[in-house]
């Protein structure tokens, strides 16, 4: 047995000797703006040799536009909502049975390294205090420090490109401020002119420091050997770019370079300086990334290896005519998005289309755009279009990228359009229940349910097969009572009323959900019924139905019972922290009406539980100091 477990290693170093060693040079907030994607404000020079000696991908979407979330997806080879790790940050574990990708790559018998960024949704499987998951993951990490003989896989992010350092001060700006591209939804003033020049400065950073990775691979002997990728992490660290997923905050520059040995792993038609127009997403790359080191991809991954041994051509993968983002909450506060794209359209569902695009955001607020762009809505100085950023949202959006590069004209009440927008939102809505995204059950209710289980194996169901959590439906059910309460058609009141009575909780919030965005004439034909689920056994019910009610109420009484209700919820010290976090949005959100009890509410627990994860902490502190500061902002240190 000894000698065949030496044999056995043998063989898998030798196999692994004749694999490419692959790197992967990645940054962060940042879309294509890139001289070889043809932006002439963009001074990129080794992106761009780098795409002229290789390919450049023309349609790649991160899942998700902010870092969490898209790296989630990345590490773990899934659609992120899927296993309920699509929140701006959250910590579940993962399904029974899966494993991260550099799992995969170290058992071929590859040398992982990352340096340094994770920052994942998902639990890092750990024996003891051992990392399962990197061979080193930490500033130090890097190729050089692999044993003899093994390929390596290896990641250096960049960080200079992320949101916070565009608002990094002082700053001696490179590009002209004046010759700056500023979207039409961006007021035209000095400071927005100086942020987006300052985001353009940090992309030439981000491209010397490429440069110096490349030419240490060069020196190394190694350029020949390496397959080598490069992409943002998601779009645009600026207001209506990052967190939102348009394809302005979805979309990513992806640059590959196959050298001559390694062709043959090539995406097909692989030309030197040449454009690849295939829809690829994040939860492809991770796919893509193991086919090419000869390991296919777990079936329960969502993504197909575009390229590699296991190639899945795009004219084989129905699924492959369309990509998929999403967004749900953006660290304190909560919102659930779902977008799709051909490629030309874009179509964006809605299903909070009451609460308004720039909720109040501590760490977006920091930069001097975001704080500009308010000042002059509050002011009434600006467009129409400069306006809508700061008001409730349509159920539905639809874009034409090839007439409306910027997302401006919502074509999704175009009779001409009408086939485009149902075509994509039936591959979307297809998409939703073939992944099982759990994004439709309320994050405080979700993680009740899973405790210390995975959300995905606790809330496994399709349209075929029996909830295998008590009360939870399929999701095939959940999605018809959400676009119920969301989708802007008149409904009969005792379409979603019946819904009340359910025995799944997260069909009783929707259809509770869907009388505050229907408004007062639903709410008070169904306020007794709404009254009583007060009590409901589920909290994020409870938190819903008060909002409703609040919404509505002119008498004390009903405020203060509603007002009862949620200082209930928002209590740490009885109710798990993401419950706390839904019910203080809701106080926030209508504090104005609160008034008279702002004392107690202000009085609540502020600080998080020590069992919180760290990066989770300061979500509840940030909501408080709003309700006590409003929208001041204290800067984060640099």
């Amino acid at each position: 047995m000894l000698r065949l477990f030496s044999f056995l290693c043998l063989f898998t170093v030798a196999q692994a000797a004749d694999r490419p060693n692959i790197l992967w040079l990645t940054s962060e907030d940042n879309g294509p703006q890139y001289g070889c994607y043809g932006d002439s404000y963009a001074t990129t020079p080794n992106i761009d040799a780098l795409a002229a000696k290789g390919i450049r991908f023309k349609r790649c979407w991160s899942n998700a536009p902010v870092c969490a979330p898209a790296r989630t997806c990345l590490i773990s080879g899934r659609w992120a909502p899927a296993d309920g790790a699509e929140h701006m940050r959250s910590a579940v574990p993962l399904p029974e049975g899966h494993a991260m990708y550099p799992q995969l790559l170290r058992a071929a018998g590859y040398y992982c390294t990352n340096n340094s960024k994770e920052d994942y949704n998902l639990d890092k499987p750990k024996e003891g205090k051992k990392d399962l998951v990197w061979d080193e993951s930490s500033g130090k990490a890097h190729w050089k420090n692999r044993p003899e003989g093994k390929p390596f896989f290896a990641i250096f992010n960049n960080t200079i490109t992320h949101e916070s350092q565009i608002r990094r001060r002082p700053h001696t700006l490179i590009h002209d401020p004046a010759k700056a591209p500023l979207p039409p939804f961006h007021p035209d003033t000095p400071e927005v002119r100086h942020d987006w020049a300052q985001y353009y400065d940090n992309l030439t950073l981000m491209d010397t420091k490429l440069g110096q990775y490349l030419a240490e691979l060069e020196a190394a002997g190694l350029a020949e050997d390496t397959i080598i990728m490069h992409y943002g992490d998601h779009g645009p660290g600026m207001p209506r770019f990052k967190r939102w997923p348009y394809n302005s905050g979805l979309q990513v520059g992806l640059v590959m370079h196959f050298p001559e040995k390694w062709k043959h792993l090539a995406p097909k038609g692989y030309q030197p300086g040449g454009v690849n127009e295939e829809l690829v997403s994040f939860i492809d790359l991770t796919a893509t990334l193991l086919s090419i080191a000869g390991v296919q991809p777990p079936a329960s991954y969502h993504g197909r290896a575009i390229c590699g041994a296991f190639a899945k051509p795009a004219s084989t993968e129905p699924t492959a005519n369309y990509i998929h983002g999403f967004r749900g909450r953006m660290d304190e506060r909560y919102d659930l998005v779902r977008s799709t794209t051909d490629g030309r359209f874009v179509y964006i569902r809605h299903y909070m289309p009451h609460i308004v695009y720039g909720q109040f955001l501590n760490y977006m607020f920091q930069q001097a755009t975001t704080r500009v762009w308010k000042a002059q809505f509050d002011a009434g100085t600006l467009t129409e279009l400069q306006s809508r950023f700061w008001k409730t949202k349509p159920a539905e959006e639809l874009y034409d990228l090839d007439a409306d590069p910027w997302e401006t004209v919502n074509l999704a009440d175009s009779s001409v359009h009408a086939a485009d927008k149902a075509r994509l939102a039936k591959a979307q809505r297809d998409w939703l229940i073939q992944v099982n995204d759990l994004g439709f059950v309320p994050e405080g209710e979700r993680l009740r349910a899973a405790g210390a289980q995975s959300p995905a194996d606790v809330l496994k169901s399709s349209s075929t097969q029996p909830p295998t959590a008590s009360g939870f439906s399929s999701l095939t059910d959940i999605l018809a009572v959400a676009d119920l309460a969301t989708d802007g058609r008149e409904i009969q009141p005792e379409t979603l009323a019946k819904h009340f009575s359910s025995t799944d909780p997260s069909i009783r919030y929707w259809a509770v959900m869907g009388n505050l965005i229907r408004g007062e004439t639903m709410i008070r034909a169904h306020a007794p019924k709404i009254e009583a689920l007060l009590s409901d056994p589920s909290p994020s019910v409870r938190i819903a139905a008060a909002e409703t009610l609040l919404s509505v109420a002119k008498s004390p009484v009903m405020q203060e019972r509603c007002l009862r209700t949620l200082l209930s919820c928002a209590d740490m010290e009885k109710q798990p922290y993401f419950v706390a976090i839904e019910a203080v949005n809701v106080l926030d959100r209508w504090q104005s009406r609160l008034q008279p009890w702002k004392a107690e509410i202000l009085a609540l627990p502020s600080k998080a539980p020590e069992s919180v994860d760290k990066r989770l902490k300061e979500y509840i502190a940030r909501l408080h100091q709003h309700l006590s500061l409003g929208d001041q902002v204290e800067m984060e240190k640099e």
